[in-house]
């Protein structure tokens, strides 16, 4: 009987054996009766069941059945132990009825047991479920009679369901395993019959084997926790109930026939490898040496273009499209073979070495063969490419240079040279580029050959070789061409660049001069203190209209030959321009203003020399007495120094009728004042001497009167001689000293 018959009964847990034992070792099996009507059928059916887990070991302990009636009826109780009888009476061993504590006469229920002991053939008590333990041990009763067994009906039904469904696909696989590898045995004897290589297992062996490795696990566990004393009790299940022991068996008995039936399926796979890879060694053989070799028999150009190389390039990979489709298979083959030789028999190693020799023999001439055409395509193509891009850049080269030269400046010159010489360079660069090419593709088509009836044949590329050096020469004739148009070029272009560089240098003269003016116009403003600084200042001022000269030289110069370089470039449409008028006229306005600082710097000069003759010669500080100073002189200082003061009020006037003061108004008036402080104090000097000769002229007036009076007093004096001539002697005296006095007064005069 299989659960899968019995299911919905099974999981009415109308009984069941929980794993548990008696103290006799005995299983214990449990009849929970509940307060609905049981039907003794199904009853009968699960106890039929149950009882056909247990070995004949098991069974021969006797079996302790505990009767839970505290939710039954007395009469349904009694049916159910009468049952045992008629169900398992040699195996009960007890039959423990648990009574509920409120009902069933104990007299009436006892008497009706021990009437029927001797024929039911086994004890029936009745207990109460705090007193079962007297009996049983509690760790072998379940939790609803107070044990501590922990037991899962739903969780036993679906072990079971597993158990039963491994055994039962288990042995099925079993029988077909067997039938399988009797076959191939027989097979193997009878070289002559073929195998039968279409009966296969219906199931799959490998998820049966996991199937019963998953149970025997779970049993081994369950068995395994219940020996610690864990929560998981003892399962119906375990080896005292044949589970683990079947499963165990069944397993080895399955590996055992599937490794058998593993190597039969290797010897077929092997045997169909074999064949198969017989069948297309030929195929690829066939191919490569037949229509693969007359396509590349047919493609040997290189093309004269790179338009043309890349057509027979696009031609050559079709073709090695096709092969690789070949070469695949190749591969896949060789595989199979290598794996085969690693695992074959003595007898195949033979037959499989020389597949493998002439397929790789093939192969590899074919693959080499389109490796050299590959190669030579793609020498080709670049070798075109190079030539393209060389005639190309010859080309830029040549309309540059046949382009007129007209740049802006000198810098434009100059970057125009460097472009013509670094493309000069590329092109040179790219023409021995084109050599190298060239000539490795010579070297490739020298080495080609071809497989025909079984030798390699060379092959003639005269024409292609023809080919590749007439580009190359010709490359060469157009490269020197350009090289003898670029001298050229460059001799022009450095004399052009030497002619911007003269009419770059004749406007920095011209703006030297301009600046020059300037300075001469701005700072040379000075007319000196005194005589000396203003002939230090001539001095100066000659130096610096020497520099002057010289930038004017210098600029002439530069336009002269700015003149006979354009006539040696015929550029007639380029002359000095403005230049040479611009200098030309800042030369004048330099000239016309140099002589005007001339003009007055020796007017300071003369000024400075006739006022310090005037304040040298009049200075009464030198300790001796003062000179006359002519009266031409102060009329040469007050002359000069108007004529100088009304100078510096005049500009500059050039020729074109410009006018330009020298320094800031502030400048020319600080001048003019110095020059009417000197001639102030000139005048000042002037006024003082001649206050002096007026002084002198009263002194020497006052002195006359004195003498003059004195003559008359003596005039009196003797006529008042004449007259008394009574007087005294001491008159007499007095008038002779007096007269000793007036003369020596009149010397001193006459010397004065």
């Amino acid at each position: 009987m299989e659960a899968t018959n019995i299911l919905p009964i099974l999981k009415k847990r109308l009984a069941f054996l929980s794993g548990g034992k008696d103290r006799r070792s005995g299983l214990i099996l449990t009849i929970p009766l509940c307060t609905e009507q049981t039907s003794m059928e199904e009853l009968s059916s699960t106890l039929d069941y149950l009882l056909d887990i247990p070995s004949d070991k098991c069974k021969a302990r006797g079996f302790t059945v505990i009767v839970d009636g505290r939710k039954s009826q007395w009469n349904i109780v009694k049916t159910v132990v009468l049952m045992l009888q008629n169900v398992i009476p040699a195996e009960v061993s007890l039959v423990c009825v648990v009574k509920p504590d409120e009902f069933w006469d104990k007299k009436v229920t006892h008497f009706c047991f021990w009437k029927e002991k001797d024929r039911l053939g086994f004890e029936v008590i009745l207990v109460s479920a705090n007193k079962l333990t007297r009996y049983i041990e509690p760790c072998q009763l379940t939790d609803e009679f107070g044990g501590s067994l922990v037991y899962d009906h739903i969780d036993w039904v679906n072990k079971r369901l597993v158990f039963e469904k491994f055994t039962k696909e288990s042995t099925s696989l079993l029988d077909e395993l067997v039938v399988i590898n009797d076959s191939e045995k027989s097979s193997q004897l009878d070289k002559e019959r073929p195998p039968d290589c279409n009966f296969l297992p219906s199931l799959d062996p490998e998820t049966v084997l996991q199937t019963g490795h998953e149970l025997l696990s779970e049993l081994q566990q369950r068995r395994f926790n219940g020996a610690e004393g864990g929560g998981v009790a003892w399962s119906p299940m375990d080896d005292e109930l044949l589970a683990q022991p079947q499963v165990m068996k069944l397993l080895d008995s399955l590996r055992e026939q599937y490794t058998k039936y593993q190597e039969v399926c290797r010897q077929r796979s092997k045997r169909s490898q074999l064949e198969d890879i017989q069948t297309k060694v030929m195929q690829v053989v066939n191919w490569l040496e037949g229509p693969g070799t007359e396509q590349l028999r047919t493609q040997w150009g290189i093309g004269d273009s790179i338009r043309a190389s890349q057509a027979l390039q696009q031609k050559h990979e079709e073709i090695e499209s096709q092969h690789s489709e070949w070469f695949a298979v190749y591969v896949e083959l060789n595989q199979q073979i290598a794996a085969l030789l690693s695992s074959g028999d003595e007898e195949d190693l033979v037959e499989l070495k020389g597949l493998q020799q002439q397929l790789s023999d093939v192969c590899y001439r074919q693959a080499s063969q389109l490796e050299s055409r590959q190669n030579v395509l793609q020498s080709a193509h670049e070798f075109h490419g190079t030539a393209q891009d060389l005639s190309q850049q010859l080309d830029g080269l040549l309309g540059m240079l046949c382009a007129d030269v007209a740049p802006a400046d000198g810098a434009a010159i100059q970057q125009t040279l460097k472009h013509l010489e670094e493309k000069l360079k590329s092109v040179e660069g790219a023409l021995v580029g084109l050599r190298e090419k060239g000539q490795v593709l010579m070297d490739q088509m020298s080495n080609q050959t071809s497989w025909s009836y079984g030798k390699d044949v060379p092959i003639e590329n005269k024409d292609n070789v023809d080919h590749i050096q007439g580009v190359m020469e010709d490359m060469q004739l157009r490269k020197q061409r350009c090289e003898d148009m670029v001298d050229v070029r460059r001799l022009k272009m450095l004399q052009m660049v030497q002619l911007f560089k003269c009419e770059e240098d004749a406007s920095q003269a011209v703006e030297w001069l301009g600046e020059l003016l300037d300075a001469l116009l701005k700072t040379h403003i000075r007319l000196g203190d005194d005589s000396q600084e203003t002939k230090v200042l001539l001095e100066k001022h000659k130096k610096f209209v020497d520099v002057a000269q010289s930038t004017y030289d210098y600029g002439r110069q530069l336009l002269q030959a700015t003149v006979v370089l354009c006539q040696s470039l015929r550029c007639s449409t380029r002359s000095s321009g403005d230049t040479l008028p611009r200098l030309n006229r800042v030369w004048k306005q330099f000239t016309v203003t140099t002589e005007e600082r001339v003009h007055r710097l020796e007017m300071a000069c003369s000024f400075h020399t006739a006022a310090e003759k005037v304040l040298v010669q009049a200075s009464p500080d030198l300790g001796d007495l003062p000179v006359e100073v002519e009266q031409e002189t102060y009329e040469e200082v007050e002359t000069v120094g108007k004529a100088l003061l009304d100078r510096l009020t005049v500009p500059v006037i050039f020729p074109d009728g410009s006018e330009q003061y020298f320094g800031s108004p502030g400048d020319m008036a600080s001048s003019a004042e110095h020059i009417r402080d000197k001639m102030k104090l000139v005048e000042d000097r002037k006024l003082t001497l001649h206050e002096e000769d007026e002084e002198e002229e009263d002194i020497e007036q006052l002195q006359y009167e004195q003498i003059h009076d004195q003559d008359e007093e003596l005039q009196d004096d003797e006529e008042l001689q004449d007259d008394q001539e009574l007087h005294d002697e001491e008159l007499q005296e007095v008038d002779n000293e007096l007269q000793d006095g007036e003369e020596l007064e009149l010397e001193n005069e006459t010397d004065t």
